[in-house]
């Protein structure tokens, strides 16, 4: 987005604290209190030290890439969307700011189902999140929140400031109770899965757990979305690798540590928030309570970090023409009206869905994670394809190398993941991104141009192709969610 607004200008006043706690309030969500028997279900401690290497090197790369890219394009804001239209052209830039606001918006919706989850284990009538019910309140909290971001974009993300330190502090406690609590007889049994002790089968477990670690990881670029309002361009950059790093210590630590008092098939039948019913092993019911406790106001910081987000990527990529142009229009604290309006929207009608769904925190958790990964590749992409062409790169030529190797891991990393996933959430991804093109073909009109170059067209039959093969598959129940 062009900076040459004196308008935008003034809006540049987020610190590189308010800015860290953007990222870690948007990776710390709903994710962190499902992970003890998310992966106890898939492996054993082995297979979660690699799970977490293979994650963390690819997360972190990934950060990298975003903190590169924002020292050298410092011109272009909103991140993930703007990167991929720079490196890769207007359809696939729109098709990363599509997916990139459709992921956030699903995600959203799990955030909901896993509140209502737990608290279903008090009022019934919630049950796992997902009755009709547990929709019609979440519906209620949807609204609530989009009047409350209507005050203001700074306003809310001071509040998220203030939740994020708040969410932190029963994970925190959780990890040093259990440090103290670790108990090698549970541990030593807890080193290997029940599957064959071989290297293949350990690969197979990790692989099992890669879309739950892209899940929890969600938000690594959350300050380079924010970079139009961030006081010191440098910030961005800082900012998304610092919270990337307390991040990654404390998920591992939890995952790790659970691992050291409960034996793995008991934590992997436990009821989630799964967190709550390690720490109450541990320490009694209370230790549920204060775990549920954390869940909500940690899940409804991130659910406010993420809908920050989703509006945003609309907003911006309607201001630099991508979008329809009713979408870049702000009311008089500079909060995107329209933008807000139709994020709120797709939430809601993805929570009416979820009454549809086998499992819905399991299912929308995935599919979230599936619609992430495009715009993810785009980004490390295009990081790559400046490096190998050497664009930026004229005046300081000795980072080229360093720059050339993240931005190369980070791509193969992204590509894998998507591989990870599986051909049913690829299609299901099409399903989202195949009617998404009308606004795009919209955008096109408004501007006079033709809606596809020749490529683009090509693109747009796979996609569409795609699209009625997951149709398909869910009509003829092939598929499910």
């Amino acid at each position: 987005m062009s900076q040459t607004s004196t308008h935008t200008e003034g809006a540049r006043k987020m610190s590189l604290t308010v800015l860290t706690a953007m990222v870690v309030g948007s990776m710390v969500g709903a994710g962190v209190f499902s992970l003890p028997r998310n992966f106890a279900q898939a492996t054993g401690v082995l297979g979660a030290v690699g799970a977490w290497l293979i994650a963390g090197v690819g997360m972190l790369m990934l950060a990298f890439v975003f903190q590169t890219l924002a020292v050298r394009k410092p011109h272009l804001d909103a991140g993930v969307y703007a990167y991929a239209k720079a490196g890769f052209g207007d359809y696939p830039g729109f098709f990363s700011a599509f997916g990139y606001w459709a992921s956030a918006c699903v995600g959203n919706v799990s955030y909901w189902v896993l509140i209502k989850s737990t608290l279903g284990a008090v009022v019934p009538a919630f049950g796992e999140g997902a009755t009709i019910a547990a929709v019609a309140v979440s519906a209620v909290g949807v609204w609530a929140f989009h009047f409350m971001i209507m005050r203001g974009v700074r306003e809310a993300a001071r509040i998220n400031q203030i939740v994020t330190v708040a969410k932190l502090l029963p994970i925190l406690l959780f990890v040093v109770i259990l440090a103290v609590a670790l108990r090698g007889d549970v541990f030593g049994p807890n080193l290997w899965a029940d599957a064959a002790r071989t290297p293949g089968a350990l690969f197979e477990q990790v692989r099992a757990t890669m879309l739950v670690t892209v899940f929890v990881f969600l938000g690594v670029e959350g300050a380079s979305v924010y970079s139009r309002y961030a006081r010191r361009r440098a910030d961005v950059g800082r900012a998304t690798v610092l919270g990337f790093l307390a991040v990654l210590a404390l998920f591992a630590s939890v995952t790790i540590l659970s691992y050291g008092v409960l034996p793995k098939d008991e934590t992997a039948k436990l009821r989630q928030p799964s967190m709550g019913g390690v720490l109450e092993s541990v320490v009694g019911a209370w230790g549920a309570a204060l775990i549920g406790a954390g869940l909500i106001v940690s899940v409804l910081g991130a659910y406010l970090a993420w809908t920050l987000m989703a509006a945003e990527v609309l907003f911006v990529a309607a201001k630099d023409h991508d979008m329809p142009a009713f979408l870049a229009r702000e009311n008089e604290r500079e909060v995107p009206v329209p933008a807000l309006v139709m994020t709120s929207t797709l939430i809601t009608a993805v929570l009416a869905v979820t009454v549809f769904s086998d499992d819905a925190f399991t299912f929308t958790l995935e599919l979230t994670s599936a619609l992430s990964l495009i715009p993810y590749l785009l980004a490390a992409g295009y990081a790559l394809r400046l490096a190998l062409t050497g664009e930026t790169y004229r005046d300081t030529p000795a980072g080229r190398g360093k720059d050339l190797t993240i931005a190369a891991l980070a791509t193969a990393y992204t590509a894998f993941l998507i591989v990870a996933a599986g051909l049913k959430f690829v299609l299901l991804s099409c399903v989202v991104y195949a009617p998404g093109t009308i606004l795009f073909v919209l955008t096109r009109r408004e501007r006079g141009l033709r809606p596809f170059s020749t490529p683009e067209l090509i693109l747009f039959a796979v996609v569409a192709a795609g699209a009625i093969l997951g149709i398909t598959g869910l009509v003829t129940g092939r598929i499910t969610i």
